[in-house]
């Protein structure tokens, strides 16, 4: 008989034991991704996409990273890169520091540098405040949209601003991860959002790039970065008007700026966000979708006898015509845009503007941002208490041809010319004014006109601006027919911008140049346009402040001189400045501000010079101008303040008090003697 073999039961697993093994398995799990992480920051695989990172050039200095944009393109060879604007790492109590969100527009293009609507802003706000700092820090990058608006201002509330600028929505569909574009990897705001936050793990990096060369082997490498900007990113070329896509750019957008102004009102930051301008009245819509013939058999007669009349200036023939049309099929692009112009000639500028506007918002290539989204803007703003709507739009209608905006300050779709960006900061400036983020004494506040006077904007950037958008329009979606040379490259000024443009020559150099050339022919004025165009680009460069200073000091302009030299004794103090300081304080007659400049001076003596005689009339003119102020006639303290200036060798500023004197008294014996001295 066999042996029977006896069965024993297993164990079963307590559950506390289950319980353990399956913590130990996520933590270990979690430790291998945390180590692999590391291992791949330690061999430098990846991009480091934090917002900021160090200065090079200088430790105590922050600065955009020119890999943040990498984040949100999925093509990172033509991921764009933004300015390069320092600001400190430990913010000064006497700072107002302001961050700049947006895309292509608030950036400046075409001009960038000082043609940008910060720029603007930042010359009328150090000018009007000149004892104050301004950190004015531009975030834009072009071919993007809210989805950075948002990622950006996630990192932005870390860094102590006072206030977060914002222009943006023309390229919500084709910047990106818009819906439209090239780069979108979903239309789902949230999870887009989500898959960005983890983009930041080299981890995840590794995952998609190896994704990504997985997919261009399969298929062979057919990434395109050939053509224009505006051509690469875009994918869908006919959005339809309330299409289920263009919905979803309208979500996109709504979602990614009601998380923005949501952030920056919990933080208590306020946000100034600006509706939207385009060309609406002398641009073409770039796509008109066709009438379908069955469904709309007359339109298509309406609309081609209509562009017969049209074409011989037959307006009252071509009206009839679109309008019996537009009664058809009222959702044709071009049929309203020809009933917008034809309107326009008939004087009827309401119902043209009418026209436009909708012919913009029928387009089927959304370079345009349809007016949805000004709608949008102006509900968010109202919806948070720290969020305050800029109307900008309404500046540029004021400032155009009947209230409708055109070629006039609009370049070709969107972005502005010189005047149109002087204008968006203008609109900015104002709100800051009215929500009190800025307190204007209106003794001492450049004015619009003032701005536009002495905005130091060289002519080598407005050429290089036109010459840019000149070869746009070249291209799609454009494609004007120009001559092979639509422009002339003979001046100093025109060769210099052209060299930008044709990327032959880089922006510092042709500034360098065209400072040189200016120099040598003894141009003076335009040599200080020139240096205080670095000093715009450079603000924390104490050299270009002294060089404009000088400058001004040889163009006899005292109150240019005496403003940037203070500006650049408090980034690098030294014994001259704070002499050229008190000589033009004391010349101009304001002792008061020259002694804190005597004192620097006599401490930190370099001269054989002894000050403190010089010090202590500056006192005694203190004194004797605050007995002045009660009795303006006393011969005897008017004496006494010119003797007192004549002593510290500051003839100017006797000579005002002795023609004081002989105008009270025209023959007073110590006036006349004086005055006989000084001659």
């Amino acid at each position: 008989m066999s042996a029977v073999k006896e069965y024993n039961a297993v164990k079963k697993q307590s559950a506390k034991r289950i319980i353990f093994f399956k913590l130990l398995s996520i933590l270990s799990s979690i430790v291998l991704l945390y180590i692999l992480e590391f291992s791949l920051k330690v061999f430098r695989y990846g991009h480091d996409l934090r917002l900021f990172i160090e200065a090079p050039e200088n430790k105590n200095f922050l600065q955009l990273n020119p890999d943040a944009s990498k984040k949100y393109f999925t093509n990172q060879k033509i991921a764009t890169t933004g300015n390069i604007e320092l600001f400190k790492k430990n913010k000064d109590a006497n700072t107002l520091r302001i961050f700049i969100l947006g895309e292509s527009t608030t950036i400046g293009y075409p001009y960038f540098h000082n043609g940008s609507f910060h720029r603007w802003l930042q010359y009328r706000l150090s000018h009007t405040f000149p004892d104050r700092n301004f950190e004015i820090i531009n975030l834009s990058l072009t071919a993007v949209n809210s989805y950075t608006v948002f990622g950006f201002a996630k990192e932005v509330v870390n860094y102590e601003p006072d206030a977060v600028l914002i222009y943006t929505g023309h390229n919500e569909y084709y910047g990106a991860l818009g819906v439209g574009s090239t780069e979108k990897i979903g239309s789902n705001p949230k999870l887009v959002n989500l898959i960005l936050y983890l983009r930041q793990f080299r981890l995840v990096q590794l995952l998609t790039n190896t994704y990504e060369q997985i997919q261009q082997a399969i298929a062979g490498n057919t990434a395109d970065t050939g053509g224009t900007r505006m051509k690469l990113m875009v994918s869908e070329q006919k959005i339809p008007y309330e299409s289920k896509l263009y919905q979803k750019g309208i979500e996109q957008f709504h979602h990614n700026i009601d998380e923005t102004l949501k952030l920056l009102s919990k933080r208590n930051i306020p946000v100034f966000v600006s509706n939207l301008v385009s060309n609406e009245k002398d641009l073409k819509p770039f796509v008109s979708f066709p009438s379908d013939n069955v469904k709309f058999p007359a339109f298509n007669r309406n609309y081609i006898l209509g562009l017969e009349a049209l074409k011989k200036q037959n307006y009252a023939g071509a009206h009839r015509y679109y309008q019996a049309a537009n009664q058809i099929n009222n959702t044709h692009a071009l049929c309203n845009y020809y009933l917008g112009k034809i309107t326009y000639e008939q004087g009827n500028f309401g119902l043209a503007k009418t026209y436009f506007t909708k012919a913009k918002d029928l387009d089927g290539l959304r370079f345009r941002a349809p007016e949805k989204l000004n709608e949008l803007i102006s509900q968010l703003c109202q919806k948070y208490k720290d969020a305050h709507l800029v109307d900008a739009k309404t500046e540029f209608e004021a400032k155009s041809a009947n209230k409708i905006i055109g070629d006039e300050l609009i370049l070709e779709h969107v972005h502005p010319d010189l005047m149109g960006y002087a204008l968006l900061a203008d609109a900015f400036y104002k709100s800051m004014k009215k929500e009190k983020l800025i307190a204007v004494n209106t003794e001492n506040e450049m004015s619009f006109s003032q701005l536009i006077q002495e905005m130091p904007i060289t002519k080598v950037d407005s050429l290089a601006g036109l010459y840019k958008v000149s070869n746009l329009k070249r291209n799609w979606p454009f494609r004007e027919v120009m001559t092979s040379n639509p422009y002339t490259i003979k001046t100093v000024e025109e060769k210099l911008a052209y060299g930008v443009t044709s990327q032959q020559l880089a922006w510092p150099d042709a500034i360098s140049q065209l400072y040189d050339y200016y120099i040598n022919n003894h141009e003076l004025e335009k040599a200080r346009k020139v240096v205080e165009t670095l000093v715009l680009e450079y603000p924390t460069d104490a050299r270009y402040y002294e060089k404009a200073a000088m400058l001004s000091g040889e163009l006899k302009d005292d109150r240019k001189a005496i403003f940037y030299f203070k500006k650049a004794f408090a980034l690098a103090p030294s014994f001259d400045k704070a002499r050229y300081l008190f000589v033009l304080y004391l010349r101009l007659d304001q002792p008061t501000e020259a002694i804190p400049f005597l004192d620097y001076a006599i401490q930190n003596n370099t001269s054989q010079f002894n000050l403190n005689p010089v010090k202590a009339y500056a006192e005694q003119v203190v004194q004797l101008k605050q007995s002045l102020a009660a009795d303006s006639t006393n011969l005897t303290t008017l004496n006494q303040i010119a003797n007192a200036y004549y002593r510290m060798d500051n003839k100017s500023g006797a000579s005002k008090y002795l023609q004081k004197i002989l105008k009270i008294d025209a023959d007073n014996p110590n006036a006349l003697a004086l005055m006989a001295q000084i001659k």
